[in-house]
């Protein structure tokens, strides 16, 4: 029997055959916890008209935006440092620092037209899969061109520079200049539950929360909404004279109707219980209620709960438990 192999020709020719493109497999960016220290504020906008929905047809997007935010709960978290990783190996194609990390739209804010994005880095993965990292702290961007990366990389830091409003990653993946939705890069169109999970980019499991809370705290009186975005609004100390105990609940991707059921219990049962609707879909959403000293608290462990509550379903739950000292 005659044996054939092939010829120098034909194997050259498979050699200079290139690869099959492959889709980059993306670790989440932040150095933290989602669903407990960080969590996803936006999705990618999937609707093409003036409208805004996320990949499930949810409200957890904005009219045009083509990214994923990667938020921190607040600006204190900001200030101790939460590190951005690269979501991929990749090499670096350009970054920008030196950016104010203030609020959009504060009396104080620079114009950052044409510089949105903020502090930020832009890596390139190959076979024309790109992403850009935005809104990153001053000074904290530690790569630069041509810098290759893994994704145990530090790019930088979390921070709020740019058009940003609170401290968060804006991820930005595309492929060809084309936006790509990791959740769902194949574009296709499917609502509810049988959308989540269905295919991303994603190296784990990333669970879908259609909103949640996103702080619960207590003070001894109705906190001003931009302590409560800060972190700073919780009493440190709770005495027996406290002029009021309030419990306040700060919470993202509210739908008109949903309820916040705020309470207090202590030792002798309930101090104070409320449900608050909420008359308007909204990003963020901040609630509170209280009651004022009877007199003397009594002294011991008391507990603050706050619900998140969708058509008579419990889609989130925080209770933060606390002392009254003499």
């Amino acid at each position: 029997m005659t044996k054939t192999f092939p010829t120098l020709a034909l194997i050259a020719a498979f050699l200079a055959t290139p690869a099959l493109a492959r889709d980059p497999v993306l670790s989440p960016p932040l150095d933290c916890i989602l669903g407990e220290t960080c969590y996803i504020q936006s999705y990618v906008d999937t609707d093409p008209g003036p409208g805004a929905a996320d990949f499930t047809c949810g409200t957890l997007s904005y009219d045009g935006h083509k990214g994923t935010d990667f938020a921190l709960p607040a600006m204190t978290d900001l200030w101790s440092g939460v590190d951005v990783f690269a979501s991929a190996p990749g090499t670096v194609l350009g970054t920008r620092d030196g950016m104010e990390d203030i609020p959009y739209g504060s009396e104080d804010a620079p114009d950052v037209t044409g510089k949105e994005c903020g502090n930020g880095v832009v890596v390139d993965h190959g076979d024309g899969w790109v992403t850009q990292y935005c809104h990153m702290r001053k000074g904290s961007v530690a790569v630069k061109k041509g810098d290759r990366v893994s994704a145990k990389t530090v790019l930088g830091q979390v921070g709020l520079s740019g058009m940003s409003q609170f401290p968060h990653v804006h991820l930005s993946v595309r492929h060809n200049g084309k936006v790509v939705d990791p959740f769902n890069p194949s574009g296709t169109v499917a609502c509810g539950t049988e959308a989540i999970l269905s295919g991303t980019l994603w190296n784990r499991d990333m669970i879908y929360h259609a909103g949640g809370l996103i702080d619960v705290g207590v003070a001894t009186e109705v906190p001003d909404y931009d302590a409560v975005k800060a972190g700073t609004a919780a009493a440190t100390v709770l005495t027996s004279d406290s002029p009021a105990l309030v419990v306040y609940g700060f919470s993202y991707g509210g739908r008109a109707g949903d309820i916040l059921r705020l309470s207090i219990f202590g030792p002798e049962g309930e101090v104070v219980s409320q449900d608050s609707t909420l008359d308007k879909t909204q990003a963020r959403q901040f609630r509170a209620v209280g009651k004022r000293n009877p007199g003397s608290w009594p002294v011991g462990g008391y507990s603050a709960t706050v619900q998140m509550i969708r058509d008579d379903t419990l889609i989130d739950q925080r209770e933060e438990r606390f002392q009254i000292t003499p």
